[in-house]
């Protein structure tokens, strides 16, 4: 019998689980989302992802007792996380085969992703070398600023520490990060030796390629995306489920 060919070169899923939810007050990824915990449904999201041929969880021992027993479709492993997000990607990538050709990085708080948008993301990497979902700014935009009051008075508005106006932002060119994000390994690689080698702190993979050079090509999500942050999201999300139970 012939082994299945995949439709994509082999990309791995990093699952970042490592953070302490100190926001929520609870641990938001072991939260009963429609009777399943979060960190599990955005497992499930990549089993689930055509594109998807392994996943490595950064979490400690304790949240990995929310994902089951083990029992998975495809290779599922854990690694311990490290002080920040950016050192919990590198434990995830320090741990990839060797063989791994892109590898697609996910924040576990963002349970309602899609398999479709996963492998349209996957795609998107594999034509420019990276990508990532996103979203367009649709809201109004704008800037305050305590430290440019100068700005201020040219354009007639107002600017103090309180959180005032400074100016309009055209939303026209402005998109809201969203994961995964997906690269060529290597180049992942190499802005991560770039970043720890000059001792800088990121919020995402974007911002660590872009310091390399690289051009990240954004993906509109299709599908309901978001970070859980607040309990409102838990309710937010719980309702985008009841309404769609299958994104």
């Amino acid at each position: 019998m012939q082994p299945a060919v995949l439709p994509f070169p082999s990309c791995t899923a990093i699952l970042v689980a490592a953070g302490a939810s100190r926001r929520m007050g609870m641990d938001k990824l072991a939260w009963p989302l429609a009777g399943v915990p979060v960190l599990r449904r955005a497992l499930e999201a990549f089993l689930a992802a055509d594109s998807i041929a392994a996943v490595v969880v950064v979490c400690p021992q304790d949240r990995w007792k929310l994902l089951g027993g083990g029992d998975f479709c495809k290779p599922v492993m854990r690694v311990d996380g490290g002080a920040n997000r950016q050192d919990s990607v590198a434990c995830g990538l320090a741990a990839l085969d060797p063989n791994t050709r892109y590898v697609a990085v996910h924040d576990a708080a963002r349970p309602l992703i899609a398999p479709l948008d996963i492998d349209r993301c996957v795609a998107a990497a594999i034509e420019y070398g990276a990508a990532t979902l996103a979203r367009r700014v649709t809201e109004s935009m704008q800037r305050s600023d305590a430290h440019d009051s100068r700005r201020a008075t040219e354009t007639m508005q107002r600017s103090d520490d309180q959180d005032f106006d400074v100016e309009v932002v055209s939303r026209k060119y402005l998109w809201c990060m969203e994961t995964p994000q997906v690269f060529e390994t290597a180049l992942l690689r190499d802005a991560y030796t770039t970043v720890a080698a000059s001792g800088l702190l990121v919020t995402d993979e974007v911002s660590a390629v872009q310091l390399i050079g690289a051009r990240v090509k954004f993906v509109e999500s299709r599908h309901p995306n978001l970070k859980i942050t607040t309990a409102a999201d838990l309710a937010l999300a719980a309702a985008l489920l009841e309404q769609d139970p299958t994104p």
